[in-house]
């Protein structure tokens, strides 16, 4: 007998209350707007404020999305790190156009970037994985990101195997591990305001490499 699932959330409801975002406070760069909501979200001490959602399509047009910790931005990109032949990584290597997503509920705050991905060098790369703990790095070995697995018993076992086969040297770069930036086109930073007049503020980088701004309607 099937049983019948249904959730009637209409009732949840909350007021949000923030001061608002004026116009002439804003910066005319979106990226010193982002480090500023970011340094107060891990002022805040809130849990993984560098968790974003990665979203992407396939060569059908289907969207997927997964979080991803964001490693480090500059004016450049933002970087996460990853298995090269994970689903991701399929879906960038068909379409570069994907976006990010940062969600700090506490603060009542959302940050939406689109833009174009692309693979950092193998020493980039490099650089970031030696830094990752010992077992971070045997874990990038271990996983073949996506794939089928029969048990959870086999990655354990893997994961002692090399544990043993590298126990007295440095864990090398895996061929199929490394990182990507994403380089920003379009950022929009969502604020919670009263009466759900939210503020949502848009930035678009033009051919010139300049950034403009502008107000959406909530």
């Amino acid at each position: 007998m099937s049983h019948q699932i249904q959730g009637d959330l209409s009732h949840l409801r909350r007021e949000y209350e923030n001061p608002p975002l004026l116009d002439d406070q804003l910066p005319d760069s979106p990226f010193v707007q982002f480090e500023s909501w970011y340094q107060q979200a891990v002022g805040e001490k809130l849990l993984e404020p560098n968790a974003m959602v990665l979203g992407t399509v396939d060569s059908n047009g289907r969207p997927a999305q997964r979080t991803v910790l964001l490693k480090y931005y500059d004016t450049s990109g933002f970087v996460f790190f990853t298995n090269y032949n994970s689903r991701k990584a399929k879906h960038v290597a068909e379409n570069r156009n994907v976006s990010l997503h940062f969600l700090w509920l506490p603060l009542q705050r959302q940050v939406e970037i689109n833009g174009v991905i692309e693979k950092v060098s193998a020493t980039e790369s490099l650089k970031y994985f030696a830094l990752r703990p010992r077992g971070s790095q045997l874990g990038a070995w271990v996983s073949e990101q996506s794939s089928v697995i029969s048990s959870r018993s086999l990655l354990e076992a893997k994961f002692n195997e090399l544990k043993e086969k590298f126990a007295n040297r440095e864990v090398p770069l895996p061929s199929f591990w490394g990182g990507y930036r994403v380089r920003p086109e379009r950022f929009e930073f969502w604020q919670g305001q009263t009466s759900r007049l939210h503020d949502r503020i848009e930035y678009n980088v033009e051919a010139t490499a300049v950034w403009t701004r502008r107000r959406l309607a909530p």
